[in-house]
């Protein structure tokens, strides 16, 4: 009877972990923005329900130093989770998510720079391309809104603050094009 029980047991998880599957992928339109570093993790936790976990950082700063400086240095963590009306990791997904970042922009359209921390909320959706078992090609997008406590300064290295405080944003977020591996 003990030896039933056990080998039930031993079947049931196996069952259940072989039909978890992990998945790691990077988004090449954030590498394309002067070389911002990303990886994303995500886990299926049902047919149609993934969880998934974000991080990307841009430490560069171009022609530093100069009066043509420019930068989009950046941090961003992100959590949340993908609705599948398929199968996970396969076709149309929607996502919701919790975000918080942290950046340096500025010299790209203006001489002024700004620096902030940023959190709130996003939503996106997208579309899985299946290249074969292991290889996906997922192209998405999305809008992010929330609060940010920023400083503007008057340059990319003066350090003149032209104006600081709090306030609500929305916008774009999960422009992506990204390659997945699954396992």
């Amino acid at each position: 009877m003990r030896r039933t029980v056990i080998i039930s047991i031993l079947f049931c998880l196996s069952i259940h972990c072989s039909a978890q599957r992990w998945s790691v992928s990077t988004n090449l339109v954030e590498w394309a923005e002067f070389g911002t570093v990303n990886i994303d993790g995500s886990v299926a936790v049902a047919r149609h329900w993934s969880f998934d976990a974000g991080w990307a950082y841009n430490p560069w700063t171009f022609r530093e130093g100069s009066p043509e400086q420019f930068q989009d240095r950046s941090l961003t963590a992100s959590v949340g989770t993908r609705w599948w009306p398929w199968h996970v990791y396969a076709g149309w997904w929607v996502r919701g998510c919790a975000q918080y970042q942290v950046f340096n922009r500025g010299g790209l359209l203006s001489e002024s720079s700004e620096e902030a921390d940023a959190y709130g909320a996003g939503i996106g959706f997208g579309y899985a391309l299946l290249l074969g078992e292991r290889f996906n090609i997922d192209l998405g997008m999305g809008v992010w809104g929330g609060r940010k406590d920023y400083t503007v300064f008057r340059c990319t290295n003066c350090g003149r603050i032209m104006d600081q405080g709090s306030k609500w944003f929305v916008m774009p977020n999960d422009i992506m094009v990204s390659l997945t591996f699954i396992f």
